[in-house]
This record gives C-alpha cells, sequence and structure tokens, in this order.
C-alpha cells in the first residue's frame, strides 16, 4: 500500500511538513513524481479545471508546466484539522513571450489515512508583473531553507 508520511492526523508540526514537501514536490515541476501524492481516484479544481484521476492531474501538471515557465512557489499553511489542510501560496513565472505573473492562491486539501491527498480544491488569482517586480530568486527547484516565506516578503 502506498503512504505518504507525514499521516493524518496532523498536529502543527507535521501540517507544516506536508505543505513543505508539497512546495518542494511542486517546485521539481516533475509531473510523474507529484502525481504520486494524490490518490488514485483524486478529485481536484483548479481553477475552472477538474480532475478526477491522478492520470489527470498528471496530465493537467504537464500542461501547467510547458506554459508557466521558470515557476517558483512558495506554500505556507493556513489551517489544519484531523486530515484537512488549508494552504496559501504564490508562484512567479512567465509566458513563452516573456510576461512575467505572481499568481496567488487558497488550496483546501484532504488526504486518506495513508497520507495521500484524495481531494485538492484550488482558487488562483494571475497578476501581470515587470521582471524587475520578481520577488523568488533562487535557482529553479527547492526553495532555499534562508529564504523568506510568504509572510516573510509581505504576501
Amino acid at each position: 500500500m502506498e503512504t505518504r508520511p507525514p499521516l493524518p492526523p496532523f498536529s502543527l508540526a507535521t501540517a507544516v511538513e506536508k505543505v513543505r514537501l508539497a512546495e518542494d514536490g511542486w517546485n521539481t515541476r516533475d509531473a510523474a513524481k507529484v502525481a504520486m501524492a494524490y490518490t488514485p481516484d483524486t478529485k481536484w479544481r483548479n481553477r475552472a479545471e477538474f480532475a478526477h484521476s491522478r492520470a489527470e492531474a498528471q496530465a493537467f501538471l504537464e500542461r501547467k508546466w510547458k506554459k508557466e515557465l521558470d515557476y517558483r512557489l512558495i506554500k505556507e499553511l493556513w489551517l489544519y484539522g484531523e486530515n484537512r489542510i488549508a494552504v496559501r501560496y504564490a508562484y512567479e513565472w512567465h509566458d513563452d513571450a516573456g510576461n512575467w505573473f505572481r499568481s496567488y492562491g487558497n488550496e483546501n486539501w484532504e488526504f486518506e489515512a495513508n497520507g495521500l491527498m484524495h481531494r485538492r480544491f484550488a482558487c488562483i488569482n494571475d497578476m501581470p508583473i515587470q521582471e524587475s517586480e520578481r520577488k523568488f530568486h533562487w535557482p529553479l527547484g527547492r526553495r532555499p531553507d534562508d529564504h523568506p516565506g510568504l509572510s516573510d516578503l509581505g504576501l
């Protein structure tokens, strides 16, 4: 049986860890790897798009990261409960024409006992920015531990 620690029920420490692990995964931009954090029958709403399986979630992520170039993400715990976590996040990216954006969002997550995410509901807004307004300046991949989080950046 697949497991993805930390497992519910969540404490403050395990919820913070789960959020950071999700951020780290998404910052790899490896859709196949990220998709493994979700149940085979996961249910997603991302903006106006819906996914009803791990395979559909992976296909969504593959399309996303072909469009959202130089993607860098920061997630922050908002609230947690037994098997649920709410996060807020921001990510910066540019399109193939060089237009930069900062996307702000909130997600609600629900986990199975094995730690795989069964439900993910995301609301996101994109704000055009100038390249000079970027705040996420680390090499592609995992955000360094000493890089400020959302609250530290005033976001």
